[in-house]
């Protein structure tokens, strides 16, 4: 009797892997896919197709680069508009994957969210400063949502969602260990720890697959490698810590009072996305840089920053396109632009702390990386996911135990100051 016991769960057990690694593999290829298409319309929208769109906005005149993310914008609007306005039922489901597995069923609206995806993908490369992962997990989310529904039990549903959204974060931000306590630390109340081990299957499964897509395995962000923090240097990542811990709260504040500004102009939602995406362009005659989720730009702070003149306005200008971006309900995620912030904020401070030399001629990168950390652990209250995340983005693993303890410090202030993260922002 207790051999087809343990023959019965050993089955379970590895049915769960079996399937995890298929959801690993589908998230993967949602989130390549979607990158291709990204990659398709930059050329077809500006003959150009490196992946930089803030390289795209400097070759283009000043009225294109004023008008392209308005445009954009539009239509994505309109889009939106149109299936609100002909969808004659209401959505059985949502089409967010944080609410799908927090406080629903695992299911998620197929029809919706194809719709939002579309939307995301048409902001996003006409220039918007909004990130792209959001639609990247939420098709992965989809993928899992719609196979659980087909082949798995009930029960079941929001641990493959979960799994497929772990995976989709590892495949766009190459960091599976992140991926799967994103999980694990924000949606702890609704997925058990037990449940983590097909989780992290899916996300490593996703990042091999990733690898294979693009030809090779390379950090996100190359980043020249770093020496062990010294002590001064932990102090300093400490205090960067308490200011990110104040300013996150401030930036989750600027968003939603971004978003009630543009409501109370109480345009249709065309428009409104149109209004957004004008003010990204008219920041962009400015600062190019302003154009698109901030990766480029944040790559560029890792290895040769700017002034901090320079630095400061383009934090100011970027700021605003992401605010506008956000508040006008631009379809799409803000990990990439709070990493962006993150990381102008702390090479700002590094800078500055650069003018002694005893602590440091790197100072400005290392808390350029810790800002990132520090501020994304501040917006999302997850501490541990946020270090790692820098870490696997980086393959900086010396400054891993000075990440966590600015991250926890960043948590910590925020909470205090803001109980509510950017997934529960009220």
């Amino acid at each position: 009797m207790k051999r087809w016991v343990h023959l019965r769960r050993y089955r379970a057990l590895l049915r769960r892997l079996l399937i995890a690694i298929f959801l690993g593999i589908s998230a993967a290829l949602a989130v390549w896919l979607f990158h291709q298409a990204m990659l398709m319309l930059e050329w077809l929208f500006f003959d150009h197709a490196n992946g930089s769109l803030v390289a795209a906005a400097a070759t283009l005149p000043g009225w294109r680069r004023a008008l392209t993310p308005m445009l954009g914008g539009l239509v994505a609007g309109l889009l939106l508009w149109a299936y609100q306005h002909y969808q004659h039922q209401r959505p059985v489901a949502p089409t967010d994957y944080m609410e799908a597995i927090e406080t629903g069923d695992g299911r998620l609206d197929v029809g919706a969210s194809l719709v939002k995806s579309l939307a995301s993908l048409l902001v996003v490369s006409s220039g918007s400063a909004i990130g792209r992962e959001g639609a990247m997990i939420l098709l992965a989310a989809l993928v899992g949502s719609v196979f659980a529904q087909r082949f798995t039990h009930a029960r079941e549903w929001k641990l493959w969602v979960a799994c497929s959204a772990a995976a989709g974060m590892a495949s766009a931000y190459h960091a599976p260990l992140a991926g799967s306590l994103f999980i694990a630390e924000i949606l702890f109340g609704s997925l058990m720890l037990a449940s983590l081990g097909p989780v992290i299957i899916a996300a490593v499964t996703a990042l091999l697959m990733t690898n294979l897509l693009n030809g090779g395995q390379t950090p996100l962000y190359i980043v020249t490698p770093l020496s062990a923090p010294w002590p001064e240097q932990y102090l300093l990542m400490a205090l960067l810590g308490i200011l990110a811990g104040i300013c996150g709260p401030l930036f989750l504040w600027g968003m939603a009072a971004s978003g009630r500004a543009f409501r109370s102009l109480n345009l249709k939602p065309p428009l409104q996305l149109a209004l957004g995406g004008l003010i990204v362009g008219l920041l962009s005659l400015l600062y190019p840089e302003v154009w698109g989720n901030g990766y480029s730009v944040v790559q560029s702070l890792l290895s040769a920053p700017p002034g901090i003149l320079l630095l400061g306005g383009l934090l100011v200008c970027k700021l605003l396109a992401v605010l506008a971006s956000s508040g006008s309900g631009a379809p799409g995620g803000v990990f990439t632009p709070t990493l962006f912030v993150g990381a102008a904020l702390g090479s700002l401070v590094g800078q500055f702390c650069a003018n002694w030399p005893e602590l440091g001629m790197a100072v400005p990168i290392l808390m350029a990386l810790t800002g990132m950390a520090t501020l994304l652990a501040a917006t999302t209250h997850a501490p541990i996911m946020a270090a790692l995340m820098v870490f696997e983005m980086t393959g900086e693993y010396t400054l891993l135990p000075g990440l966590l303890l600015a991250c926890v410090i960043a948590t910590t202030i925020a909470r205090g100051l803001r109980p509510q993260s950017v997934y529960h922002n009220a």
